[in-house]
């Protein structure tokens, strides 16, 4: 016979760390939270070529610097008469005919490192202190009444930019890792764990710390039930590319559209250090580019129809651009300034900030003309309502990226 001294030393949550049970009854606990804002940061692994991306193909110091990558004035996604976006990003295209796209130029760093590792160390963590134990979004989770979810890769751990917060995010790689899992190998003895735990939590009369644990089980067994609704009843508003990051991006709207509370939600993306054969139009990291701006693009598309486009930011963020000039191997070496994306209903949309200067290069790299802190701080202080000073180090203007 089952007791219930068996029971807790035979079932368990499967997921990618231990505060599992803990972060699903906080998400339980944090659902009526209703409409908070959301963000999304996108990670752009290996160094994203800038100029491959919001392209200045009008300069003639383009053309120059790459004679076997440069893309064609006829085939950029127009942006102004200056600057387009790379042929493969017809869903950013269509994101900023539709009002929700910023790009904001040359993002950032004094003294940028070109080591991937301390690069994105530094972006993860806001800072360009010689020690990094924390992140930016860590720290801002000690603030925020909801947790955090990085949806994972495989064989990828969690990011520093999550690490310092009150709660571990887990890293998720499907609904699956929420299901609770039952140390019995027979129906009937399952049935008679789900009949115990469902017991006890009902079973409360005081504030004592059995009944603590009890309304804990509870709400643990209640969120994973809510989880396995969602899996199985999700259908997108529109379709998903069938991609590694779109599949994680439809992970993070069921979990948004689920209303468990969560604010903040990081997922990467891999494959941008294109030393060599890195291809114009076409090729390599074209493909990488079609990959992120078609699953965002449906990311959002499918959020805004279910009515969380104006709650949901998505930004996405690489540890450096490429220098300006190819390579003798057809491909770009580690640089700096490069932009980021930003996605939303109040994002400004269009060009934000300026370009940086295709004649004056450092160590034949672009100078960067925003500072990345800048546009964490206006995400820090106008989307998730936290000072950034504590998170940042230092005060930073905050970057001119939201509608007025």
């Amino acid at each position: 016979m089952w007791s219930r001294r068996n029971f807790l030393k035979s079932s368990s949550l499967v997921a990618c760390s231990p505060v599992v049970p803990a972060f699903l009854a906080r998400t339980a606990r944090a659902a009526p939270a209703g409409k908070d804002t959301i963000l999304v940061m996108v990670q752009l692994t290996g160094g994203n070529d800038g100029l491959n991306t919001v392209i200045p193909h009008k300069h003639p110091r383009y053309a120059q610097y790459r004679p076997t990558l440069r893309v064609p004035s006829s085939q950029v996604k127009k942006v102004d008469d200056q600057f387009g976006l790379h042929p493969s990003l017809d869903g950013f295209a269509k994101l900023l005919e539709k009002q929700a796209l910023g790009i904001v130029h040359g993002v950032g760093y004094p003294n940028p490192s070109q080591s991937h590792f301390r690069s994105m160390d530094i972006w993860n963590a806001g800072s360009t202190a010689e020690s990094l134990s924390e992140g930016w979004l860590g720290k801002a989770l000690r603030q925020i009444d909801g947790p955090a979810f990085h949806l994972a890769g495989n064989n990828e751990s969690a990011p520093l930019a999550l690490e310092g917060a009150p709660v571990r995010a887990p890293s998720v790689r499907s609904l699956d890792d929420f299901q609770l899992k039952l140390g019995t190998t027979t129906g009937a003895e399952s049935r008679m764990q789900k009949s115990i735990i469902e017991g006890s939590a009902a079973n409360t009369s005081g504030d004592g710390l059995l009944d603590f644990v009890r309304k804990t089980a509870g709400n643990t067994y209640d969120a994973t039930r809510r989880l396995k609704e969602v899996a199985a009843n999700y259908q997108p508003k529109v379709p998903y590319p069938q991609t590694g990051l779109a599949n994680r991006l439809r992970l993070a709207a069921q979990l948004i559209d689920a209303g468990l509370g969560a604010r903040i939600f990081y997922v990467s993306i891999d494959g941008f250090d294109t030393h060599s054969g890195q291809g114009g139009a076409n090729g390599p990291h074209a493909n990488l580019l079609a990959e992120v701006g078609n699953a965002i693009a449906a990311f959002y598309g499918d959020l805004a129809a279910r009515g969380h486009g104006e709650r949901v930011l998505i930004a996405t963020f690489s540890e450096f651009g490429r220098r300006a000039q190819e390579n003798g191997s057809r491909g770009t070496d580690h640089g700096s300034g490069a932009p980021m994306f930003l996605v939303g209903g109040r994002v400004r949309p269009g060009l934000i900030g300026e370009h940086p200067d295709l004649e004056k290069l450092e160590q034949g790299n672009l100078r960067h003309t925003c500072d990345f802190r800048s546009v964490y701080a206006a995400i820090c202080e106008k989307w998730l309502g936290v000072p950034s000073e504590p998170l940042l180090g230092a005060k930073y203007p905050a970057a001119n990226v939201f509608r007025a």
